[in-house]
This record gives structure tokens, C-alpha cells and sequence, in this order.
């Protein structure tokens, strides 16, 4: 494959999404992917000739066909040839003082995962499948009642001692006694046991009692620890602590300078070099992060060579702040790539759990505040498009009136919700105008407090039954003032008592899991294939988990959810998403914001990456590699 040399863009912005909420649940869940809906048995896998045949198969997939076969020599996406050595160097925000990225105690960057291999692993350019990473194959009957792994027997920890099945088993335990309570309550009701068959074979048992789309695909999404490590440490799953245990990945921790800097270097002895789900990958010699209190500072730092590679966050610093010589004179590449990910579901979340947020007609009217144009005109320099679904811009979004499946699945729900719901469009949020208070929505707005009994006093203020109506907004994240401080005083003016509370990390962590705050800007992280993890995020059982942070609960989508998880094709799939979809986008319970399909990236002109990028991962610290020469001459002219 010929390297392209990247090619700067022309200088446009965006707001950045908020990624803490998807960093911090995959964090809490050890990176438990939970997915699932139809199944598909696997391309080169023996057909199933009877009831309980075994099938053999090195990947799997619940919709759709699998990309690559069991004698695929390389990822379509990545360049063999890439050359091995250098050092990718990014920035994060904020500080840390944890690198045990399972624990509800202490912060964790997102890079203290990085050891730490799954069973099964995605690829970049295959929305469904799930492919042996450290199995060979894995076996399951055509009932998918358990799965059974073969490991790989030249699979070794950092350290060099061989991981086996007991370490597979060992984490999983480890998990179901130490883990976030939300998550292995989960779990253990989906896979109450796992069974040691020999040193290089283990079988994950499933509950006979819930659906079996998603559970081969969760058994595959398990990391592994060594146990020989947590037994001689003493150590535990929810502590905080700046040491780890050894993993199995290309790369494992060499420096932690706490809470400035974070180094993982390549493991010169990894088992998996020359695999090939990993040719073309893994191509630096080390990985560096430095932290900074801000994104100002870090584009400072930036400039002057303490790191490397930007992907940029802030729509203003995009648009007004790269305009150094560096870019003038190419020491610098600014580029825009495509990003074919569904979007992540951000936006101000009310919190379900108050009183005040009951009723829809508050919750709608309080959104009306939120003048989408004016932001994306005047603070983001009208580069977004405003979101609507939360799964935007794919097969999974509710458009129209519904029809077909869709409208046949709501229809049987129909005693549950509102009949307006089958009758009409699904509900598109309010553009706004050109103007920061719309004065439209303003009166609207207006109409819609009044109706639900929240009526203006002689002194502008909102109560009702003497009750003030209050609305505090909660963030630790300085990027947003411009974003809040407009939406804030728009709700003054519509006579809600509202606030702006910035806080430090530690503060807004403890106020998020405690749900103790109004709104806040977050995010729920969707995918295009929907089964089993849905409910973590949407089901009432789970409505004071970290995943659904509105805390939103209703019967039908409990409803669909369950009966989603029971599909067999991938277009009953979609035509169940776009219910719940339409159904949530009703109720209101999240404020849509802004969406991009681009990547905004700067880095100084040594990367190069493969002709096509992959649409599910930008993959700069992945496939990705670095020009040693023109490194070497970024150094001597002194601009590193």
C-alpha cells in the first residue's frame, strides 16, 4: 500500500463532543463492549447440520456478513510496510492520580488501559464482527447456550510468563467480586459462570433464562488479567493505585509521573507481532501523554514541541488560534478526515430523578432556551449540523411518520405512549435563530411553563405552589462557559432561576454518581448494532447507572428493548432502534446539540498514514507511523 503524505485543510472548527462520559463508563466496565441483536454464523464457519451442532469459527458476528475470512493475511485499512520506531505524543486535560482504570476511587487516564488485551477484538472497517484475538477459535452450539475460547498458547503477560485459561477465569471472578455493582450485576445475570476446560480452554456458561443475541459477542469483549500478580500484591479491583498489573498488549506503562505525564512503551517480547489482525499496527516505540489544566495551555505546549499530535476539541482555538508560523511554514499539518463513526448522543441532560423535571412540557420548554443556530453561527462558526437522533445520520434514525416494522412495533406499544407518537413526524428539535434569544421560542417556551402550572411572578421569577423554578448547570470543563453562559441567561429571561456552577474534576465526578445536579452536558454512547447493551442505557431496571445519566425509565421502550433482543435480521433490528428512538426523542429528556463527520487534526509534518481511512477509527495512535527522517530534521532545526 502507498503511504499518502497528509494534505493540510482549510481552516474550519467545531465544538468539541464531550468524551469524558464514554472514557469514564469504559473505564468502570473494564472496556465491556456490550452488543448484540440477530445471529449470522460466521464466514468460514461449519454450517450447523443439526439441533446442538458445535460451530467452529475464528470470528463472529450477530448481523451481517463477517469482513474477513479465517485466512486473512492483513486489515484492507493498513500499510504492512509501515516502518517500525518513534514516539506518538498527545495532551489531556485536566490531571490524574490513579492508573487503575476499574476503580470508582481516583481519576484514570484513558491511556492507563492500554496493556490490557480481549478475548475478541473489531476492527476498524467492520461495524459487526468480533475476531479471535487471544483465542484461535471459539466453539458454540447452534442454541449459543455458552461459548467455549481456545486460547492461544504462545499468549504471554508483559513479564513473560504464559497467560492461560486460569487468568481468564481469575478476572472474570475478579469482576463479579470487585467490580462497579451496576455492571456485575449485569453480567452475572447474563454469564453466571465460567468453566476452566484445560490450560488453553475456557467456557463461558450463559443464563438460560435471557435472550442469546449479544452474549457471545460480551464473552469476547472480556480483558484478562494475570492472577499470579493480584494473588502476590494483595491488590484490588476498586483501589486506587498508580501500579498495574502486567498485560498482554504491544504496549505496557514505563513511566507514570502522576498527575503530569504518562508514558507506555512497546513490549520488545509481545507474543502477538506478526498476527495478522496486527500487521500494520502498533508502530511506535512509545506513546506519551502530558496533561495540562487547559486546552489554552496545552496548545501552547503544542506549539512549542512538548508533544506532537492535536486532535483538536475547541471550535474557537481551531478557527482563531492556528495561524502560527508553524502551519504557515509546514512544520505543522492541519487537516480535516473523515469520520465515519455514528455520532456520539450529546447534549444537556436533565436529571429525571427531580421533582421539577416530570413534566415534558418543563423539560421542552427549558430546551427551547437553547438556540442552536446562534451557537453554531456566532461561538462555532457554523460548522456543525444539529442533531436530532440519537443515531444520527444512520439506518438506526427515526425520520417521518413511521412506517412498516417501525410503525407495527410502536403499534403494539400503543396503550404505553402517546398517541401523538404514531400519529406524526418523529419530533425535531428547534433550530433557533440568528438572534441568541429566538423570541418564537421564547413565547412558546412560555406557553408551555404556563400550561404546566409554572407561572412569572411580579418579579419576572417562575414558581409554582411556591416553589421557585431553579436550574443549576454543573461543569468542570472551561471550553463550555461560551457555550453554557448564553444558554443561562436565555432561561433568565424566560424566568427560570438558572445557574452556572464550573467545578474542579474531583467535585463534578462525586456530583455525576451521586446525581446530585440539574443538567449537565453529556453524552450516551450508541452503536449501529443494538441487543443487550441497550438496556444499560435506556432500560428502567438501570436508571441509576453511570450509562443512563438522565436516569430516564419507560415501560415501552422496556418493552422493545426486550423484544429487539429476540431479532433475527438486521432490519427488524433497525426498525426496533427507530421506535426507541422515536419514542426517547419524545420525551425529551436530553437537549440535542451539534454533531461533525470529520476528524480536525494537527501534528507536526513526520506522521504519515494509509491511503484509505478506515470510517469507525481515525487510528493516529494505531496505523498510523511515523518519517524518521524528516523526524530527524524536525529535531536539528529545533522544532522539537
Amino acid at each position: 500500500m502507498t503511504p499518502r503524505r497528509p494534505q493540510p485543510a482549510r481552516a474550519h472548527a467545531r465544538q468539541m463532543p464531550d468524551l469524558r462520559p464514554w472514557l469514564w463508563r469504559m473505564a468502570l466496565t473494564g472496556g465491556v463492549i456490550l452488543a448484540g441483536a440477530a445471529q449470522v454464523f460466521a464466514q468460514g464457519a461449519e454450517p450447523a447440520k443439526a439441533e446442538g451442532e458445535i460451530i467452529t469459527s475464528h470470528a463472529f458476528s450477530d448481523l451481517g456478513a463477517i469482513k474477513y475470512g479465517p485466512d486473512f493475511e492483513q486489515l484492507d485499512y493498513v500499510n504492512v510496510d509501515a516502518p517500525s520506531g518513534g514516539e506518538y505524543s498527545i495532551w489531556g486535560r485536566g490531571s490524574f492520580d490513579s492508573m487503575n482504570p476499574y476503580s470508582r476511587r481516583g481519576r484514570s487516564p484513558a491511556l492507563s488501559t492500554i496493556p490490557y488485551e480481549r478475548l475478541m477484538t473489531s476492527t476498524a472497517d467492520d461495524a459487526y464482527a468480533s475476531y479471535c484475538l487471544l483465542c484461535t477459535t471459539i466453539e458454540y452450539p447452534e442454541s449459543m447456550d455458552w461459548v467455549i475460547f481456545n486460547l492461544r498458547e504462545d499468549v504471554t503477560f508483559s513479564d513473560g510468563s504464559p497467560m492461560t485459561a486460569e487468568d481468564v477465569a481469575f478476572t472474570y471472578d475478579l469482576f463479579m467480586e470487585e467490580g462497579f455493582p451496576s455492571f456485575r450485576i449485569a453480567v452475572k445475570r447474563m454469564i453466571p459462570e465460567v468453566e476452566v476446560l484445560g490450560p488453553h480452554r475456557i467456557k463461558f456458561h450463559f443464563s438460560p433464562d435471557v435472550p442469546r443475541k449479544g452474549l457471545i459477542s460480551q464473552a469476547g469483549a472480556s480483558i484478562v488479567f494475570q492472577k499470579k500478580w493480584f494473588e502476590e500484591t494483595g491488590a484490588s479491583l476498586d483501589e486506587s493505585r498508580l501500579t498495574q498489573s502486567p498485560g498482554t498488549g504491544p504496549y505496557m506503562i514505563s513511566e507514570v509521573d502522576a498527575p503530569r505525564r504518562i508514558v507506555a512503551s512497546r513490549n520488545p517480547d509481545y507474543w502477538g507481532e506478526g498476527l495478522p489482525l496486527n500487521k500494520g499496527r502498533f508502530n511506535y516505540d512509545s506513546i506519551r501523554q502530558e496533561f495540562f489544566a487547559d486546552s489554552n495551555a496545552a496548545l501552547e505546549a503544542f506549539k512549542a514541541g512538548e508533544y506532537t499530535f492535536r486532535q483538536e476539541t475547541s471550535s474557537l482555538t481551531w478557527a482563531t488560534q492556528y495561524d502560527f508560523p508553524a502551519i504557515d511554514d509546514g512544520t505543522i499539518v492541519k487537516e480535516e478526515l473523515p469520520n465515519g463513526a455514528l455520532p456520539v448522543a450529546s447534549g444537556f441532560v436533565f436529571n429525571l430523578r427531580k421533582e421539577k423535571f416530570q413534566d415534558p412540557r418543563v423539560r421542552k420548554a427549558l430546551g427551547l432556551m437553547f438556540n442552536f443556530t446562534w451557537t453554531n453561527e456566532t461561538l462555532q462558526y457554523g460548522l456543525f449540523a444539529q442533531r436530532q437522533s440519537f443515531w444520527q445520520n444512520s439506518d438506526l434514525e427515526a425520520e417521518g411518520v413511521p412506517q412498516g416494522l417501525e410503525l407495527q412495533y410502536l403499534q403494539a406499544v400503543s396503550d404505553m405512549i402517546d398517541p401523538e407518537i404514531l400519529e406524526g413526524d418523529a419530533f425535531v428539535q428547534s433550530p433557533g435563530g440568528s438572534r441568541q434569544l429566538d423570541r418564537g421560542n421564547l413565547r412558546e417556551a412560555a406557553d408551555l411553563l404556563e400550561e404546566a402550572g409554572w407561572e412569572a411572578g411580579d418579579d419576572g421569577v417562575r414558581r409554582k405552589d411556591g416553589e421557585v423554578l431553579s436550574v443549576e448547570f454543573i461543569e468542570n470543563n472551561p471550553s463550555f462557559d461560551r457555550i453554557i453562559l448564553p444558554y443561562v441567561d436565555n432561561l433568565q429571561r424566560l424566568g427560570v432561576q438558572a445557574t452556572y456552577n464550573r467545578i474542579d474534576d474531583a467535585q463534578y465526578t462525586d456530583r455525576v454518581r451521586g446525581h446530585d445536579f440539574d443538567m449537565i452536558f453529556d453524552s450516551y454512547t450508541n452503536s449501529l448494532e443494538e441487543g443487550v447493551g441497550i438496556s444499560q442505557r435506556y432500560g428502567c431496571e438501570d436508571r441509576d447507572d453511570v450509562f443512563n445519566p438522565a436516569g430516564y425509565c419507560s415501560e415501552a421502550v422496556d418493552r422493545l428493548i426486550e423484544e429487539l433482543q429476540e431479532t433475527d435480521t438486521a432490519e427488524e433490528m433497525q426498525a426496533y432502534v427507530r421506535a426507541i428512538d422515536r419514542i426517547m426523542r419524545h420525551a425529551y429528556f436530553m437537549v440535542p446539540v451539534w454533531y461533525n463527520d470529520t476528524h480536525w487534526v494537527a501534528y507536526y509534518d513526520m506522521y504519515e498514514y494509509p491511503d484509505t481511512i478506515p470510517p469507525y477509527d481515525l487510528g493516529s495512535d494505531n496505523f498510523w507511523w511515523i518519517d524518521a527522517d524528516r523526524a530527524n530534521a524536525l529535531r536539528e532545526s529545533g522544532a522539537l
